[in-house]
């Protein structure tokens, strides 16, 4: 399997399609690719029987497409937590390497990497890392761009991208903090958060569309 095959379904299981159809736009989005080029790889992963695609509807994965996912984002994730934390990478450095190492590591040095890190459950941006039988407590699906003008949520994860992960650390966003939706701007604009565990009461950030439907939150 190409690398790239394996980066859709990474993405795929990302956004919930485990359970859930995700749309091309969705998977464009996450990997930063053009939406047309979607669609052909989209159906070669049907013709190969890793994922199904629903027309209108969206894609979701197969259970073979499933556990390819599981141990593709186990890799992955665990050489994000070592890069954190034994190298000292910020959380927006670490993608790239990661996605590296990932396609170079056997069984036997991932199972060594987990005892070493002792079997962490979460990598650094809030993803679950399965374990060695596949087991897992499912992640959050629910987008902040889901979530309704007045609702209050934790942050729960974020998806695994660089370009994501860049911007919210410039407006300082992370993990474990709790905000307080004020408005969902229209025709694609910002989403306007309040962050209510900061001194300041009017610690309002303006997230932006893009990103709003690639944080994951929960509720408070």
């Amino acid at each position: 399997m190409t690398p790239m095959k394996e980066d859709y379904l990474k993405i795929i299981f990302e956004l919930g399609g485990k359970s859930k159809k995700i749309s091309n736009k969705q998977i464009a989005m996450g990997l930063n690719i053009a939406a047309g080029s979607v669609t052909e790889m989209v159906t070669k992963l049907v013709e190969e029987g890793l994922a199904k695609h629903t027309p209108y509807a969206g894609i979701s994965l197969t259970e073979e497409g499933i556990q390819i996912a599981e141990i593709m984002v186990r890799k992955h994730r665990m050489w994000e937590t070592f890069l954190v934390e034994k190298l000292n990478y910020k959380l927006s450095e670490v993608d790239s390497d990661a996605e590296v190492l990932e396609h170079v590591t056997s069984d036997h040095l991932l199972d060594s990497l987990d005892k070493f890190l002792g079997y962490p459950t979460h990598c650094p941006h809030g993803g679950v890392i399965p374990d060695k039988e596949g087991n897992y407590q499912e992640d959050s699906h629910t987008l902040l761009a889901d979530v309704k003008e007045g609702a209050t949520v934790k942050v729960d994860r974020f998806i695994d991208n660089h370009e994501l992960l860049n911007y919210l650390d410039e407006i300082d966003l992370d993990i474990g903090d709790r905000i307080h939706v004020v408005h969902h701007a229209p025709f694609e604009g910002p989403t306007t958060v309040k962050l209510l565990d900061n001194e300041s009461p009017t610690d309002e950030r303006q997230i932006s569309y893009k990103a709003a439907h690639y944080v994951f939150v929960q509720e408070d």
